[in-house]
């Protein structure tokens, strides 16, 4: 997997608006974990993603930062904010020109990138080994990563091949 970014590094620092439009930055969450998740609301792979993580989420609230990443092009935002109120879903950014994909080398949705407390990227990837051929989890990578960084350790994977549904991007003309 060839990314732009590459474990270990700091991660880009970047300012995305939420749905309320306010906007959110790393910046502001020194101190925490923070998984960045490039979704999707149309594909298969981040609605199942989005029930397993469900039940994560109140264990990791006091450590870690979850956010969802809008990026595709052919998503609109009624529909991002539907689906995301539905799944309940507590903090979506919109990267309506996929800056920030771009800038991070995302290439499916779900695909995620884990940012440690000192603001280094600890891990990119998928949430868990399931693929087209392998249709049980054998492992599931995401919540190994958090439970070793709330520790202070490194985690023992730090970048899987992610493996979901294509992000979408769209030229836009210059000319």
């Amino acid at each position: 997997m060839d990314t732009l970014i590459k474990t270990g590094e700091k991660a880009p620092s970047f300012q995305l608006p939420d749905l309320n439009g306010d906007p959110f930055s790393l910046e502001k969450l020194p101190g925490w974990i923070t998984v960045l998740n490039f979704w999707s609301a149309e594909c298969t792979w981040c609605e199942r993603v989005d029930q397993e993580m469900r039940s994560y989420l109140e264990a990791w609230k006091e450590q870690v930062m979850v956010v969802w990443i809008a990026s595709n092009a052919n998503e609109s935002r009624d529909l991002i904010e539907s689906v995301a109120s539905e799944r309940k879903l507590p903090t979506v950014l919109l990267d309506a020109h996929q800056q920030v994909a771009n800038l991070y080398g995302a290439q499916t949705t779900p695909h995620f990138f884990v940012v440690d407390t000192k603001g280094y990227l600890a891990y990119q990837g998928a949430w868990d080994d399931i693929t087209f051929r392998q249709r049980v989890a054998t492992q599931v990578y995401l919540p190994q990563v958090i439970e070793a960084l709330k520790h202070q350790l490194v985690p023992e994977i730090t970048q899987t091949e992610p493996y979901g549904c294509a992000l979408v991007r769209y030229l836009i003309s210059t000319g």
